[in-house]
This record gives structure tokens, sequence and C-alpha cells, in this order.
């Protein structure tokens, strides 16, 4: 039977409310219990998928083509497993379901409503992930805080799932804030008190409350919310201040949070399995000596945009005993060499993720020819190939006014093109080439020797790609085709023949990096500039 959490949130948004869940998926698999997650965001749009990354981060793609809020990353990256399209719910994709079965009729000409037609949609949603995932306990996160209008019908939907199971079968857990007064620096929980009485009014009692401060939580603050929210001083939780998010299992755990929900829910309890988080946590604690690396983008004001892109770097860097800093480099500002060289001679590596556009673009190629002239390690991801691939046309194949058709439609040599499936796409939302694809990789290239395997399978989210009619011209120039979708005959990955790491690949590796197992192609980049800083 599967068991249920919830984790809600209030006061303000931006707690840690997501990085909270992800940590209880990580102590439960830590006891050896079987995790599944999800995050119910209450905006209408269907998915981030279309939205500005300035609006929302970056965009998380599932293994299964999900266009997802960047908190699935976290949740991958802490309970180290693949999540499905069950794992991310957004009030657009639940009114999309439900006039659809309107239009058919499927409600038998009934007035349709937000109970019971969307609440059941909702509840369809957390039930189908449980059942199709198999997990001993589904963890879903709902977006925003407590009160909000757009998130009602969600709160209302957990209400009756935990009126429909049996009372060990289902726990709420609620995040707050406890603000510090300017001047006195006094802890005060009357936010707290505030959020637990909007929760009650909704019909949802927490079982566990976890606290963000600035400061420690004392023995006096617990007992007060323990008193005033009705639940026991020892299920009052601190979410610390960490050096490393990923220390926060561990720190939880220090509390006991693992044997208060296994107690609650009645979940057999099992031994602690090997403590290998534990052990991860302390070695990245003890990394030393830096590696910086510049990530030239067009969206760095929010550095949230590259998130799971940042996150791999400096995984990558602590599994090697190295500090990784980044560098965001505006690509808008690289107008000139006097410029390039401000922002990239003291790097040890040069990162250009995906984007979409062309505002921007110029900048990323000098940056790219900037790498590759001076012997700096260079790594494309999905625009980042495409950035590379125009570059090396431009600067060695002597292809003047090379291109991708997204900047320049009239271009005449399209060494990047708009993929024969895309032409004539109208809708934006969900249209990309989305979730995994294999790969081939030739044998005796970088790439394949850094996967130590042949065939391999990566998460995917652009419209334009590798031209094909350039391909011979391109390796006459000395680019390595690294690796190809044999069956729709697409270029992967690319590479350049030298000494200095310079790798592009037109997937997203980012999004199945995890800390305890670095991608093969985050690792390659940060040991190559690792070394460079040793140089």
């Amino acid at each position: 039977m599967t068991k249920y959490i919830f984790v809600t949130g209030g006061v303000v948004s931006g707690i840690g409310k997501g990085i909270s869940a992800a940590s209880i998926g990580r102590l439960l698999k830590n006891r050896g219990f079987s995790v599944f997650m999800q995050k119910f965001d209450p905006y209408l749009n269907v998915d981030p998928g279309t939205m500005s990354p300035y609006q929302h981060g970056e965009v998380f793609v599932t293994a299964d083509g999900a266009e997802t809020d960047l908190d699935l990353g976290h949740y991958e990256r802490f309970i180290d497993e693949e999540l499905t399209k069950a794992a991310s719910v957004t009030t657009g994709k639940i009114y999309s379901r439900v006039i659809k079965k309107e239009r058919r009729g499927d409600y038998d000409g009934a007035t349709v409503q937000v109970i019971p037609h969307v609440t059941d949609e909702i509840k369809n949603a957390i039930y189908r992930a449980g059942k199709e995932s198999g997990a001993d306990v589904v963890i879903t996160e709902i977006g925003g805080t407590v009160g909000d209008i757009e998130g009602l019908p969600f709160i209302e939907a957990i209400r009756q799932i935990h009126s429909e199971c049996a009372v060990e079968d289902v726990l709420f857990v609620h995040t707050v804030l406890i603000p510090v007064i300017p001047g006195s620096d006094e802890l005060k929980t009357k936010p707290t008190q505030h959020s637990f009485k909007q929760l009650m009014s909704q019909g949802i009692k927490a079982d566990i409350i976890i606290t963000r401060s600035d400061g420690a939580i004392d023995t006096s603050i617990r007992k007060k919310i323990s008193l005033f929210c009705d639940v026991p001083e020892e299920n009052v939780i601190e979410s610390r201040h960490v050096d490393l998010i990923y220390e926060l299992p561990n720190v939880f755990r220090e509390q006991n949070l693992d044997e208060i929900i296994m107690n609650h829910l009645k979940l057999e309890p099992k031994a602690l399995t090997a403590d290998d988080w534990r052990n991860m946590v302390e070695a990245f604690k003890q990394a030393e000596g830096t590696i910086r690396i510049a990530l030239v983008g067009k969206y760095v004001q929010l550095h949230d945009a590259y998130l799971s892109v940042s996150q791999a770097l400096l995984d990558a860097g602590y599994d090697m005993g190295r500090l990784v800093t980044i560098d965001y480099v505006d690509a808008e500002d690289l107008v000139d060499d006097a410029a390039l060289d401000a922002a990239l001679k003291d790097v040890h590596g040069i990162i250009v993720p995906g984007g979409f556009g062309e505002r921007g673009i110029e900048g990323m190629i000098r940056a790219s020819k900037y790498a590759r002239e001076h012997e700096i390690p260079y790594f494309g991801i999905c625009l980042g190939m495409q950035i590379a691939v125009i570059d090396i046309a431009r600067n060695i194949a002597g292809l003047k006014d090379a291109n991708s058709t997204e900047f320049d439609v009239n271009t005449p040599y399209p060494v990047i093109d708009l993929m024969e499936a895309q032409v004539g796409v109208e809708n934006m939302g969900g249209t990309q080439r989305l979730g995994n694809y294999p790969c081939h990789l030739t044998e005796g290239s970088r790439a394949a020797k850094l996967y130590k395997e042949p065939d391999i399978l990566e998460r995917h989210r652009h419209r334009y790609e590798f031209n094909n009619e350039f391909r011979g011209m391109l390796r006459n120039a000395g680019l390595t085709i690294a690796g190809i979708n044999e069956d729709l005959d697409l270029v992967e990955v690319i590479e350049l023949d030298q000494d200095s790491y310079f790798v592009a690949c037109q997937f997203h590796p980012e999004f199945k990096s995890r800390p305890n197992h670095i991608h093969p192609l985050f690792h390659g980049f940060v040991e190559a500039a690792g070394k460079r800083a040793m140089a």
C-alpha cells in the first residue's frame, strides 16, 4: 500500500520547500524504501516550457520528455531516480484534462465544477503516480504558499485524500519561515501560527513543521510552536543553513525525522542502509583548490536559469576534491577582443549551455573561438554545440557568414537548420525533440573514452539540428563527429582533436548528473579545467 507525504509551504515562498521535500526522499531511500516525487504547480501554464527563464528558472526535462519545474532536478539529484511525466502536475494540465473530458461527454451532462471534478483529477494524478511507480512512498510538494487562491483546489484535493485513506497512510509536512525582528534579533513564531491556522481552516492539520530562520531555534521556540500549532515538540524540525544543500538530509536525520515519519506512516522499520550519502557529503566538504569556470550565456542575471548545469559543475569539482567557482558571463558583453580577454583570460574552462533566440549569439561564437585558439577547455551543451559548429564553420572551414537558420534564415551556409519534423509546427509548447534519445559514440573518440560504453541515452530539448549537408566540409576542417543518433541520422556529439578539452553535445547531460554519479562529460570537462588550473 503506497503511503503519501504532502509538503506545503507557509508565510513566504522560496524558503527551501523543494529541498526539504527532496531531503525527506533521500532519508527514506537511506532507510531502504522506494520513493517517487511530484511537484504540483498552481499556474495555468500547461508546463514551464514556454515560459521565459527569467520567469521560472531552468526547465528540467524528464527521461520521458516532460518539461517541468526545476525542483524536479533537485528531486532526481537527491533520490537518484529518473522521474516521469507523472511527477509534474500543473493547474493547466488538470484543467486541460477536465475540459477534454467535458467535451467528450464523460461527465454525463453534469455541471462541471472545481469540486468534485477538478479535485478528482488532482487526486487521480496522485493515486496514479503511486500505482505506476510502485513506490512505497509518494512525496508531493504543493507549489506556492497556503492561502494562495490558485492553490486552493490542490489543498482541497489532498484534504480529501487524507479522508479517503487510513490515518497511517498520509502525512502532512508544513514548511515555514521564522523571521527575525531587526534591532532586537528576536525570532518570531507568530507568522508560523497564522500559517498553521490558515492550513487548518482548509481542513488540514500539519503533522510535522519544518522551520527556516537566520538563527538556530532554541527549546523555547520549539515549545511555543508545539503549543500553538498542536504538534509534538520533537516534530518541530529545524532546516538549518548548510554549506552544501546535500547536507540537509543529514541535518534532518540528526533530528530523527526519518524515525518520526516511519512511526507515523507505520512503515516497518528497516536498518539504516550503508551511509554512502553522509560519506559523500563529508568528502565534498574537504574540497579545496579553485577551478574557475566561465559560463557564457544569455540568462545570466538569474542563475537559476542554469541550475542543473551549475550544480553538475560544482558536484564534479567536489567529486575531485576541488572547489569550482562559476563566472556568469553575459554573452552580449563579449563584443570585441578586449571584452573577451577581460572576461575569459584567467578562467580554466568555458561552458556554453542551452538557450533560444538570437540575443547574445555572436558573443557565444567569440567565446568558442577564444577557447579554441587559447586551448581553454570548452564544453558546449545544446545551443553550445550549435555555437561551436558555427565557429568552426566560419573560422576554420572558411564558410563566411555560416549560421543557424534560427538566427538568420538567409544565411548562405545553414550549418544548423530546423529539424524536418519541426517545419510548420505552430504550437510552441511540448513540440520540440524532448526526452531520451539514443546515441552511438564513435570508437576512439574522447566521448567514448569518457562514457566507457558505445551506446548511450541522453535527454534532449531543442528544435534545430546539425545540418548533415555540411558534415563532409566540417570533417575536412578538423571536426570529429563523435556521436550520432543512428535512427534519425542526427549528429549528437562533436569534438576537436586538440590537447585541451573541446567537446559539445546536442543533448543536455546536466539533467542526468548526480552528486553520487557525476556525468562523464562534466567529469571530463572539469578534470581538464582542473589540469589547466594546476599548470
